[in-house]
């Protein structure tokens, strides 16, 4: 019997994968790695040391930057988890009906469109609010970073859905559960690795978005990103890799919880 096609048994496909990794991971080893450098360089290594990492701890800047940062993500990944659950029951749990597929399309469209032309939009709309109302506090960020945090969050909520087994609800139903109790009781415990896994790739997508946080932001509301950025822009010096260090180490962490939660079978 003829063996079907496979990518991997083509001449020269490990070389090529490793290769790719190689690249894709080499600037990332080298800036974890400049983060430990004693010296004040970030291309001349001069002894390690954990000063970078105590220099950012104890910058009051970065402090207040972070706490920002934490706030809007916590929220944001907190209101879009919500919308993105009522939004998955009502794609998921119902009979196919014509426009299904056009507001599954929707939701995620924001994927799709180029994150400048959010940010440019997101711009012109909360400028005209500003003029009218006055008000420029942090309300801008939250309701920009809920919105495009909506579809990161829907994803794993939905295809966590549509791979429950539907026997369990079913079953409430003819036992007589109201659909409230049946939610609660069934399918809503059925859902939480969904959940749970769609508030953290949401929390990390708005914990490290720049673009439109830099465009949406008014003065005295630098998040960690946008500190990060700003410092780019005047002085470089290893604390900024310790900083991106530990973005990095938080960003593996809540990847890796994800993969494991979105693993387990129902």
């Amino acid at each position: 019997m003829a063996k079907g096609f496979s990518v991997r048994s083509q001449p020269g496909f490990v070389f090529i994968a490793l290769l790719c990794f190689f690249l894709l991971y080499l600037p990332i080893a080298t800036l974890v790695f400049y983060a430990f450098n004693a010296g004040v360089s970030v291309a001349v290594w001069e002894g390690f040391s954990l000063r970078w990492f105590q220099s950012a701890m104890h910058n009051t800047q970065v402090q207040e930057a972070t706490l920002r940062s934490v706030f809007i993500a916590v929220t944001s990944a907190f209101l879009s988890t919500i919308a993105a659950t009522m939004a998955a029951l009502a794609t998921t749990r119902t009979a196919n009906y014509p426009g299904l597929t056009f507001k599954y399309a929707f939701i995620n469209q924001p994927l799709m469109v180029p994150e400048i032309v959010t940010a440019v939009a997101l711009l012109i709309v909360f400028s005209r609010i500003k003029i009218w109302t006055g008000y420029s506090g942090i309300g801008y960020l939250l309701a920009a970073h809920t919105a495009f945090c909506i579809p990161f969050a829907y994803l794993p909520i939905r295809a966590r859905l549509e791979n429950m087994d539907l026997t369990l609800e079913r079953a409430a139903a003819d036992l007589y559960a109201t659909p409230w109790n049946a939610f609660k009781r069934v399918t809503l415990p059925l859902m939480w690795p969904g959940i749970i896994a769609g508030f953290m790739l949401a929390f990390v997508t708005s914990l490290d978005d720049v673009v439109i946080t830099e465009f949406v932001k008014s003065g005295g509301q630098e998040t960690l990103p946008t500190y990060m950025l700003g410092q780019l822009r005047r002085v470089v010096t290893p604390e900024i890799n310790a900083i991106s260090t530990v973005f990095l180490a938080i960003s593996i962490l809540f990847v890796t919880i994800f993969f494991f939660l979105n693993r387990k079978k129902v």
